[in-house]
């Protein structure tokens, strides 16, 4: 592994000194956030848009974001989806701490408390080589705030009181509160909770087992070491129960038993930097994560719980040559997954694989060593290198078996202003991915059954996009084309086909391709701006549709949608705005593909997505005559639209053995009034 880790940095080192020596030293720093590859594609959210759009969970996050998708109504269920491939496949970070590895695939791996934001950064699609782990789909980067953000010239002390309430059917509360410490440090602090009741979908319907309750707590100190040095430490506790089904994507009936679960995640981050030369610009990450997932089936087991733990750190620096910049650093993390019964032995013995084994765990260390650097050549061209070394290994400690793989990716792109107003892009890049640990809730196996195929490979992706982008300061338009491969992709295909395979058994089911293309107008007047986006690709594992009931942990198909958002400022104390998204149908999916391979059933079927168009409309006023008031009122699915999101899994009712298996639909009109005052 180091040997490619120091080939890799020799490489592109000596590539940025050759540019730097080509007398570029005169020329303007590039910005400090500078991404080629897949530049047109990427996304930017910020706090505003999230706060006047009042998002309370992921699907709000990213509802006028063309490329992602978000299913299932409930909370702790949602998955997120980023050009079809599930959020398994990208690099989740908050502040720099990755969100690893699955509890229980019935539930969804990334939960955030919109309010804390101050950005959300995506990147779809493999990118450049400072994307982390497993960034074969993309990346999501949640960035928190800090005391400094919210804090007015002048001002020491400060704070934030917000109340919501939700007729579709629930209310929010927050406290927080903001300081300086001395000149040089301050610290935030703040507390969510959430109380929501059974949502109704779009015919009026109750939606059963969509309850739930949560808590936030979160405290953030940031400041500065010494002239030139920062350090933040976050601490953030979550907390979600409730009475699900047992399977909480899928929907619940009037008279289903649903059975207590708990959520729990506490996440710690450091972070540090310096800005001490051109030459040493140091930024340090350090996090320690713990999850836990509780169900009480008790109906069956007892109670039985799943933990995950997750610590490492990333370590890079940034030099400055002229106009050339190199990024290069080491990261690491080590991922353990548990899970037992909890319960009495005699309540849960009859039901396990072995009555002598009781609790379960997998243990993953990763390591990789990266380098891009960006060459401003020209005044118009600036050119996007790297390359990263990943090393896996995974140890199942509980049953003596383990497998590790590395491996070299690199990644080119380029950046060319056509004129001041039109530039395009164009990037090549790959990822590379070994097996990670695995779901909590099936770490268990049959003894003498194999959970790894053995000399399983590693996933190899390859990423080629294409855009171009014109801005004048009124009219911006995009159009971005992207094609990407994965070989060997690793995943738990339903079932077993015998000895010596387990019903949990990971190997490699051959080639997953997603091309598309992603297009978007838009204008700006004085006060009113309006944009239109159309999105549309085709998801494929070898050769055929994918749908996110048989290809759980890989990805799902979506109908083409577009986008169409408009912005009004009338005055300087009203905002306006209006988003409506519509999904085309999706029709005649054919699926059940492993399901005849193990002749579970005959012949192979199909399932429809029907479409849907969603309108939400929201208004945001601060009067003048009350500094610090913000009255917040937004209609989320204005036209109570009943639908279920094509990000969930589609409807099977029909065919025969698999009724119950369904998305859950999603919530249909919700009103959502929120009064928040800033002193």
């Amino acid at each position: 592994m180091l040997r490619g880790i120091i080939l890799c940095g020799a490489a592109v080192m000596a590539l940025a000194m050759g540019a730097a020596a080509q007398g570029a030293d005169d020329a303007e720093l590039i910005e400090d956030v500078v991404v080629v590859v897949g530049e047109t594609t990427n996304v930017l959210i910020d706090a505003d848009q999230i706060e006047k759009t009042q998002a309370n969970d992921l699907a709000d996050i990213f509802r006028q974001t063309p490329s992602v998708s978000v299913g299932g109504s409930i909370g702790i269920a949602q998955k997120v989806y980023v050009r079809g491939l599930e959020d398994t496949l990208l690099n989740v970070t908050v502040d720099g701490a990755p969100q690893t590895g699955t509890l229980f695939h019935h539930i969804g791996r990334v939960q955030i408390e919109p309010e804390l934001l101050k950005k959300v950064e995506l990147q779809a699609g493999a990118g450049e080589a400072t994307a982390g782990f497993g960034a074969v789909g993309g990346a999501i980067r949640f960035r928190t705030k800090s005391a400094s953000d919210l804090l007015e010239d002048g001002q020491r002390f400060g704070g934030m009181v917000r109340g919501s309430w939700f007729s579709n059917d629930g209310y929010k509360a927050s406290l927080t509160g903001y300081g300086k410490l001395t000149e040089n440090w301050d610290l935030l602090g703040s507390l969510v909770y959430v109380d929501r009741d059974n949502m109704k979908d779009g015919d009026g319907d109750t939606l059963y087992a969509t309850a739930a309750e949560q808590m936030l707590g979160f405290v953030k100190l940031s400041g500065e070491l010494a002239p030139d040095h920062y350090l933040s430490v976050s601490y953030e506790r979550r907390e979600e129960e409730g009475d699900f089904s047992a399977r909480p994507n899928w929907p619940a009936l009037e008279n289903d038993t649903l059975f207590p679960s708990e959520a729990v995640r506490e996440t710690i981050v450091g972070n540090y930097r310096n800005e001490l030369s051109n030459m040493l610009n140091m930024d340090a990450t350090a996090y320690y994560t713990t999850s836990e997932f509780q169900q009480n089936r008790f109906d069956r087991w007892g109670m039985y719980g799943g933990d995950l733990e997750t610590y490492g750190f990333d370590l890079r620096n940034t030099s400055k040559f002229g106009a050339h910049r190199l990024v290069y650093g080491i990261e690491h993390r080590n991922d353990t997954v548990s899970s037992e019964y909890q319960a009495e032995d005699s309540v849960w013995q009859d039901w396990a694989w072995d009555p002598n084994v009781g609790a379960f765990k997998e243990e993953g260390k990763l390591w990789a060593g990266y380098v891009q650097g960006h060459f401003q050549l020209t005044d118009k061209f600036l050119l996007s290198a790297g390359g990263r070394y990943d090393s896996y290994e995974l140890d199942l400690v509980t049953y003596d078996e383990e497998t590790s793989s590395d491996g070299f990716s690199g990644n080119i792109g380029v950046l060319y202003d056509l004129t001041p107003d039109l530039a395009l892009s164009a990037g090549y890049a790959q990822a590379f991915r070994g097996k990670e640990v695995g779901d909590s809730f099936t770490l268990e196996k049959q003894p003498g059954r194999l959970r790894l195929q053995p000399g399983l490979d590693p996933e190899r992706v390859d990423n080629t996009e294409a855009g171009l982008v014109y801005d004048n300061g009124q009219l911006r338009a995009g159009a971005s084309v992207f094609s990407m491969k994965i070989d060997d992709v690793i995943m738990d295909q339903l079932g077993g086909l015998g000895a010596p395979q387990d019903a949990t058994y990971y190997e490699n089911v051959g080639e997953f391709e997603t091309e598309g293309v992603e297009l978007r107008l838009g204008y700006s007047w004085q006060s009113l701006s309006a944009d239109l986006f159309y999105t549309a690709y085709d998801s494929e594992l070898n050769g055929h549709d994918v749908e996110g009931y048989e290809e759980i942990g890989l990805a799902n198909t979506s109908g083409d949608q577009w986008n169409f958002n408009i912005a009004w400022m009338p005055t300087d104390m009203l905002n306006l705005g209006l988003n409506v998204r519509h999904v085309e149908d999706l029709n005649d999916i054919v699926v059940l593909y492993r399901a005849v391979e193990l002749g579970w059933i005959d012949s192979l079927q199909t399932v429809d997505k029907p479409g849907y168009t969603v309108t939400d409309i929201y208004a945001e006023w601060r009067p003048e005559a009350v500094p610090g008031l913000r009255l917040n009122v937004g209609v989320q699915n204005l036209f109570d639209e009943l639908y279920r999101d094509h990000a969930s899994v589609a409807d099977y009712n029909a065919i025969l053995g698999w009724e119950g298996v369904a998305g859950v639909y999603e919530a249909g009109r919700d009103l959502r009034i929120s009064i928040g005052y800033d002193f």
